[in-house]
């Protein structure tokens, strides 16, 4: 564990050291399950992860496919198709951030306060997500309650294990090391489905078309990757037995009763405790914003800038599979990058200045199709190793949240990660349609009617934007985020020591 005494210890006012940390180690000790602690095994170092490639592969069905269904197979009105996305998304970002308190404030199930969400919701996913691309009545007003229910339930139903996966990098990875190269290792799986997806997913889709109908075509895609996403899950639940506390018929029976011992069980007060008293998690929260605005804003533009600009709309295709490829690369080399450098956070703000620096030579080369597509790519690559190590920073706060507050927060904090995807997803909704607008863009505009003011305020949307984003990331990450391996190691050790009295 060489690699964790070499970051720059940033020293811990000697006052809040004793203010925060819990006062009484050896009761609290004597009060808390605890289970052996292993080093993740060789199945976990390899394939965790999976689980993540069936999560994409599935809801990117959602992704590129609903709002054509709601408008072409549902026969949805415009502006009723733009009411059930958008109460189906708001709802979805309200409910979101709070599966992981749930996680942590509920009785466990006996596989486990996280490992068990892995086995027992994923297998209903298939069927809710399916009925989401079922138009089931000829009554509008019914049609649409009925999508928006089954898009609600269907991500409630994947939330919770989705939040549970991220929470057992915490709960499993007992060092840096460990947690990074299990993020790093759940990125590349996750990325590479983006590949797999162009190939797999319109085939399976024209085969339903085939067998059951044009209008049934995407709930067949959304049921056969639901239930890939299911059997990939059950994998992850599989790896991870004997890191998650499991618990017996008798300890559940009487878990009311000693519920009040279990460290693993918060209340709401310790929830906001874990939030509002971790520094760092609020900066890091803050640049996830940043990243996903970054990761949304370019996908979204990508498509006028090969219309409008170079005038070659079919290189899109070319652009998004190189810009995954080299995403896929990037998250390979994530835990290299964070070892070079140090730490995952000293990775994360180097490489969002970089990024920021190859996004601005992007702008001034912009007639250049293929040095664009390059640079761009580049970008995508970088933005893979920013994706790969954020998990990992998620699981030091949780760490530094239990020593602070004395109380495993795992749940609610990895659960977090969700609230940064849900503003990202919103602000994209609101900054496309605002920079398109600035550049004199009109909807259904001739691609000759393009002007060079156009094509420079398309690109500006498309380049600098996200640069002054990643650069703005980086700031909150080095300013915000004071927690190094050095002192992570530190706070591991003296949780281990009170739980083992």
């Amino acid at each position: 564990m060489n690699e964790h005494q070499n970051g720059p210890a940033i020293e811990q006012p000697q006052e809040d050291a004793q203010a925060t940390a819990p006062q009484n180690p050896q009761s609290q000790a004597e009060a808390s399950p605890t289970i052996e602690l292993k080093p993740i095994s060789k199945a976990l170092r390899r394939f965790y992860g999976v689980g993540d490639f069936g999560f994409t592969l599935m809801s990117s069905v959602e992704t590129y496919y609903f709002v054509f269904f709601l408008t072409n197979l549902a026969m949805f009105d415009p502006a009723v198709a733009a009411v059930v996305a958008a109460i189906g998304s708001g709802v979805d970002a309200v409910l979101g951030w709070m599966y992981g308190g749930f996680i942590n404030s509920i009785k466990p199930m006996k596989w486990g306060r996280y490992r068990s969400w892995l086995f027992v919701l994923p297998w209903i996913v298939p069927f809710l997500y399916a009925f989401e691309f079922t138009r089931i009545s000829d009554n509008v007003m019914l049609s649409a309650f009925l999508i928006i229910f089954f898009n609600v339930t269907s991500h409630a139903a994947w939330d919770f294990p989705y939040v549970a996966n991220l929470s057992m990098i915490a709960v499993a990875g007992k060092t840096a090391e460990e947690r990074q190269h299990m993020a790093s290792t759940r990125s590349m799986y996750s990325n590479a489905s983006k590949i797999v997806f162009s190939y797999i997913v319109p085939p399976v889709a024209l085969l339903g078309a085939t067998l059951l109908g044009e209008a049934n075509q995407y709930a067949v895609a959304a049921f056969a990757t639901g239930a890939v996403f299911a059997v990939l899950y059950y994998v992850h639940f599989r790896m991870f037995k004997g890191y998650d506390k499991e618990y017996t018929a008798d300890e559940l029976a009487n878990y009311k009763a000693s519920k009040a011992n279990d460290e693993n069980r918060t209340t709401f007060g310790d929830l906001m405790r874990a939030l509002f008293t971790n520094p760092p998690l609020i900066a890091l929260m803050l640049s996830d914003i940043a990243k996903w605005i970054f990761n949304f804003t370019c996908a979204g533009i990508a498509v006028y800038y090969f219309t409008y600009v170079v005038f070659q709309p079919e290189m899109l295709a070319t652009y998004i599979f190189l810009s995954n490829l080299l995403c896929v690369i990037g998250s390979y080399f994530a835990p290299h990058i964070a070892k070079l450098l140090k730490s995952g956070r000293n990775a994360m703000g180097v490489v969002l200045l970089l990024m920021a620096a190859v996004l601005l030579v992007a702008r001034l080369m912009y007639t250049n199709m293929w040095v664009v597509i390059v640079l761009m790519s580049v970008a995508q690559m970088l933005y893979g190793v920013v994706y790969a190590v954020t998990p990992a920073l998620y699981a030091d706060t949780v760490i530094y949240a239990q020593w602070k507050t004395g109380k495993n927060a795992a749940g609610w904090i990895s659960g977090l990660q969700l609230f940064p995807l849900k503003i990202g997803f919103v602000v994209r909704g609101v900054a496309i349609p605002a920079l398109l607008a600035a550049a004199g863009f009109v909807s259904g505009m001739a691609v000759e009617a393009s002007t060079v003011s156009l094509q420079e305020g398309i690109c500006n949307g498309f380049m600098v934007v996200p640069a002054i984003i990643c650069a703005v990331a980086a700031i909150l990450i080095f300013a915000g985020f004071r927690l190094t391996p050095t002192k992570i190691t530190q706070y591991q050790r003296e949780i281990d020591e009170r739980e083992n009295g």
